[in-house]
Order: C-alpha cells, then sequence, then structure tokens
C-alpha cells in the first residue's frame, strides 16, 4: 500500500501535535526553580523530554511538484527527529537520581522510549534515502510509518502517571506545561 503526500501531511501534523511545546530549553535544567524538590526534579524530566519540540515546531515545507526534494526534504526531516528524540533519551538519563521513590526507573523507561522512536526515525532515514524518488510515493511510505508510530509517544509524559506524586509534580512544573502548548502543522506546495 502506498502513502499518499495528503496521508503524509496528515501524519506530520501528528507529528507537530505530539511533539507541541514550547522550545525553551532543551537541556536538563529548569529555568523556575521551585522548593519542592519533586516540582524541581519532574521540571527537569519534562526540559529533557522537551529536547525534540524545538525542531519539530518547524516541519519542512512539503513541494509535491519536486519528487527528488521532497524525498530530500523528508530524509533530512527523519534525521532531525532521530537525532532530536536520541538527544531528549541522553537528557533523560543526565537528569539525576529522583526525589520521589521510583522516580528512576519511570525516567528511565521515558529514555528507553525515546531510543526506540530514534531508531524508528533512523531507520526511516535510510528507507527513503534508499528509495527512488521517481516512484511517486518516493519513500515517502517509510516516513510515514515513522511518523504514525508516534501516535503510541502521544503522551511524552506517561510514564509519570504511574506515581502519583509525580504526576501531581508534573502539573505544577513550568517545563511539563511547555509540553502541552500547540505546535505548528506542516505545510506543501503543489
Amino acid at each position: 500500500m502506498r502513502l499518499s503526500l495528503a496521508a503524509l501531511l496528515a501524519a506530520s501534523a501528528l507529528v507537530a501535535g505530539c511533539t507541541s511545546g514550547g522550545g525553551g530549553s532543551t537541556g536538563p535544567s529548569s529555568s523556575a526553580p521551585t522548593a519542592d524538590p519533586a516540582v524541581a526534579y519532574v521540571d527537569k524530566v519534562c526540559a529533557a523530554a522537551s529536547g525534540f519540540t524545538a525542531m519539530a515546531k518547524s516541519p519542512p515545507k512539503l513541494d509535491a511538484t519536486d519528487p527528488v526534494k521532497l524525498k530530500a526534504d523528508m530524509s533530512a526531516y527523519m534525521g532531525q527527529l532521530a537525532d532530536a528524540f536520541g538527544k531528549s533519551a541522553a537528557d533523560l538519563r543526565a537528569v539525576g537520581p529522583s526525589p520521589v521513590a521510583g522516580g528512576d526507573e519511570q525516567v528511565a523507561k521515558m529514555a528507553d522510549a525515546y531510543d526506540g522512536v530514534t531508531k524508528v526515525f533512523t531507520d526511516a532515514k535510510a528507507k527513503v534515502e534508499q528509495a527512488d524518488a521517481a516512484d511517486p510515493s518516493g519513500g515517502l511510505q517509510a516516513a510515514g510509518e515513522a511518523i504514525a508510530k508516534l501516535t503510541e509517544f502521544a503522551e511524552p509524559l506517561k510514564d509519570l502517571q504511574t506515581s502519583p506524586e509525580l504526576l501531581a509534580a508534573a502539573e505544577k512544573a513550568p517545563k511539563c506545561q511547555a509540553l502541552r502548548e500547540p505546535a505548528a502543522a506542516p505545510t506543501t506546495t503543489s
């Protein structure tokens, strides 16, 4: 089954929605210190987890009239997503010890999930690069399938939900609130 450009655009819009965020700091530090250690910790977690949001807010402008450029743009975008999710995984591992029991395990699960998404986009980039640009889908099927996998990643903080204390802290942490802000959708020209 071939993925149409319209389906790819819809999937790209999903990326923008799943990776919404304020585009603030992408490192594991927080700009809003707090007296509550759990809130400060979760704020660092959210800052690390949001590393992909700055780049994902500006997906490429897809040009359906130039299959070679479309293929190159999607390959570059898959690579950017892989790099961003990989950086977030590394940043999550650098957050430091949790003041809440079980927090370290939850953040490790988040980092593993980000590593999984990194692999999906790395593999998609390779498939897009190997595809024949003269093919109407030009390798877009692999990109669309990778983007569609993000539906499994719609809640970047879902692993924190197993800890009521961490979940409550996420409601107060400024960087966690930034993860919930809407992002821009991709555009296309025909």
